[in-house]
């Protein structure tokens, strides 16, 4: 025989092919997607029997669970032992399954981690009762067996389950071009929808989920996804389902109680701890975890003060963390076809009840063919009790008694047998009663089965008495509250902020600081050895500071992120980019929508608001035009566009006041012209606006030149009234080298 004779050869690409194809249906049938049936994967499937074979039910002592481990990977599953290990451990956690199939004795993992579970050679294991569901009818004809890896066992195809496991504990699988998702659901809601299926096989979707109201997690957390999406999610067989924790209100703390399926109170300890360290969360004075045996899940948030909106809070931590959490839905399994398929709620149930109905007519045909079989011996017994002194003395006398015994009474070779292998004691006459007994009661089951195997109705009504028996035996409560809420949004910055009176002082080089409350005397604070003050402005720890430099581009910072003022400050060029040469000339604070005056030097000047002055970047934006030589001014602030008035000083003592309403509003440029400067006036050092001041009707400004001080209040104010761009009055000869202006209370 030629050496070539012993392989094919076929191109590579069809080798691939065929090979990634092969790997791709095992992946799928074989470990990935769960069957309809009993709900489970290969390898959970083979956990479950092995440990039923090794007698590890649940009236039994556990046993190591490298026992267990070993007999599946040895017998029925080939694989890694830490794989198997990590499906044991799963099925046997709490927070992890809703109906756990496993007992464990151990570390079994934590919500925080759970995967921190002890070696399997230090834990030990059995099942739960709950498990009986899904193996109590295993030996009684109800499944098909298949030969195991190396063909030396046999094992089940699948596991007869009474109730529709599948939804109960739920599945999380990856295959190859596809993926499940199915969350767990609540035992009593899911019989309740088959039981009504059996009842009424034409029940639509909007019926069944008057019975499956939705998911049912491990955990206590609220399930606030609406309804009527719940209804789409079970329509269609995708979606998704949101998750909320829960919380109470204890001595003035926020004290998290529950948590959205398989989210560690660790991780979102770090979550909120990280939002605190980067000033993200100054509501929040403290975090604690006093989660213990008894209260697995005890979260405690210490707000700042008592002021602080606990709900509002709570909405934005719910929006930033894990705290709501949403999970993906994909009703993908395998179906009694052998296809994986996606399936809607109506056609997963009625499938899983074809499915059931077929195990419960094998049970009730297997029961009913040992039925046969002992009647079928009693019979023959009974022909024995007849004529006894005969049977003995064939049974004494002749060299083949089983023919002569089926020839001489007319019995089968299994009746022979039976005779022939019955003990003498047997042969007694309160025997023979108890075979009567047993022979009526074999007789009234038989004719019980018969009934149910020719009545669907009756096996209808089997089924379902079967599965309202089990949900009530296994079945609990919902534990995870239905709530309509809306989804959480995240708190703007600002509103997460206490809103506390602060003034901003900048100093002539650049530094910047804030001090609490307006108490303040700015030029009085200590500065760095060859700086001093330059301006202030007041206004609430949630308002924008805006800063201007000498080129016209403006900066904004929140205030509430400005270092406190018990120290020097840092420079503006560590928080923005300023141009070559610039220097920051001018300063202001208010909310977004503030309206203000932005004038030059040169007489120049327009209406804007803190908004259009907040820069994006930390290169800021252009936000006002200056000539050569010029610079900005202190900005004024407006209250009533149509009330105030704006009153322009000169360096060389002329003062002009004018409305605020004939300035336009603008996000950036020169402005128009505020006061008449005459043209041989001007220049670097001749005549320039000294200071801007908004004053409404009533009011007064004050007017400093070196140590002189004049107020000028509304009756004297009028007096310099004019038109824009006029040149305005000239002021006492006293005050002509007037240096600042500013607005006095009234």
């Amino acid at each position: 025989m030629s050496p070539q004779a012993n392989f094919e050869q076929i191109p590579l690409r069809e080798y691939a092919e065929r090979a990634y194809l092969d790997y791709s249906m095992y992946v799928v049938l074989d470990r990935a997607l769960p069957f309809i049936g009993d709900g489970l994967k290969p390898v959970q499937r083979r956990i479950v029997y092995a440990m039923s074979e090794l007698g590890l039910d649940a009236g039994a002592k556990p046993k190591k669970s490298a026992r267990t481990v070993g007999d599946v990977i040895g017998k029925f599953h080939p694989h890694g032992d830490s794989a198997c290990y990590e499906a044991l451990v799963l099925m046997a956690q709490p927070f992890s399954y809703r109906y756990p199939l496993i007992d464990g004795q151990g570390n079994f993992g934590s919500p925080d981690d759970p995967k921190s579970f002890a070696a399997m050679r230090y834990t030990e294991s059995r099942l739960t009762p709950f498990a009986e569901l899904l193996l109590s009818e295993l030996g009684q004809g109800t499944v098909e067996w298949s030969a195991n890896f190396d063909g030396t066992l046999q094992e089940p195809s699948w596991l007869p389950a009474r109730v529709p496991h599948l939804l109960l504990n739920g599945a999380t699988g990856i295959a190859v071009g596809m993926a499940t998702d199915i969350p767990p659901h609540n035992l009593r809601e899911v019989a309740s929808a088959c039981i009504r299926l059996l009842e009424d096989p034409e029940a639509t979707l909007e019926d069944l989920c008057g019975h499956v109201h939705g998911p049912d997690f491990p955990t206590a957390a609220e399930i606030i996804t609406p309804a009527h999406e719940l209804r789409d999610m079970y329509r269609c067989g995708t979606g998704s389902v949101r998750a909320r924790a829960v919380y109470t209100r204890e001595d003035g703390n926020i004290v998290v109680t529950a948590l959205p399926y398989q989210v560690s109170p660790a991780k979102v300890m770090e979550q909120i701890a990280t939002q605190m360290r980067a000033k993200k969360l100054p509501l929040l004075e403290d975090l604690r975890d006093e989660s213990d045996h008894q209260n697995p899940v005890r979260l405690v948030l210490v707000p700042r003060s008592s002021r602080v909106d606990a709900d509002g809070l709570m909405q934005h931590l719910f929006a930033t963390t894990d705290l709501e959490r949403s999970f993906r839905v994909n009703l993908n399994v395998i179906g009694l076809d052998g296809k994986p398929q996606v399936k809607d709620l109506r056609s997963l149930l009625l499938e899983w009840l074809r499915f059931r109905t077929d195990t419960v007519l094998r049970r009730l045909r297997h029961r009913l063919e040992r039925i046969e079989r002992r009647l079928h011996l009693l019979q023959g017994l009974r022909i024995a009790f007849l004529d006894l002194d005969e049977v003995i003395r064939i049974v004494r006398g002749e060299d083949e008694p089983r023919s002569v015994l089926m020839q001489r009474f007319a019995l089968s070779e299994l009746q022979a047998d039976y005779i022939l292998e019955t003990r003498l004691r047997q042969l007694a006459r309160l025997e023979e009663m108890k075979l009567d007994a047993e022979r009526d009661q074999l007789e009234h089951e038989r004719a019980r089965i018969s009934v149910l195997l020719k009545s669907p109705a009756k096996l209808r009504g089997l089924i379902r008495d079967e599965l309202r028996e089990d949900a009530e035996q296994y079945g609990d409560a919902r534990r995870s509250p239905l709530v309509a809420r809306q989804a959480a949004q995240a708190l703007d910055e600002t509103a997460l902020i206490a809103s506390e009176p602060v003034t901003v002082v900048l100093s002539a080089k650049g530094w910047v600081r804030a001090a609490r409350g307006h108490e303040v005397d700015a030029a009085a604070l200590g500065y760095r050895e060859g700086d001093a003050f330059l301006a202030a402005a007041r206004g609430r720890s949630t308002q924008q500071a805006i800063f201007i430099d000498s080129s016209g581009r403006a900066y904004g910072t929140p205030a509430h992120t400005l270092p406190s003022a018990r120290g020097n400050g840092e420079p503006l060029t560590g928080r923005f980019t300023l141009p070559a040469g610039a220097q920051v000339q001018a300063l202001a604070l208010g909310e977004a929508q503030q309206k203000l005056v932005l004038a030059s030097s040169a007489g120049y000047g327009f209406v804007t608001t803190i908004e259009a002055l907040s820069g994006r970047n930390k290169a800021g934006k252009q936000a006002i035009n200056l000539d050569d030589g010029s610079r900005v001014l202190e900005p004024a602030y407006v209250q009533d566009g149509a009330r105030d008035r704006i009153v322009v000083v000169t360096s060389a003592g002329h003062l002009l006041m004018f409305s605020v309403a004939e300035l336009p509003e603008l996000e950036r440029g020169k402005g128009l012209k505020l006061i008449e400067i005459p043209r041989a006036k001007r220049g670097s050092d001749g005549e320039t606006v000294v200071g801007i001041a908004v004053v409404d009707e009533g009011g007064a400004v004050a007017l400093y030149a070196g140590q002189r001080k004049l107020t000028l209040k509304w009756a004297d104010l009028v007096n310099y009234g004019g038109a824009r761009a006029s040149r305005g009055g000239l002021l006492p000869r006293g005050l002509r080298g007037v240096d600042r202006i500013e607005t006095v209370p009234v």
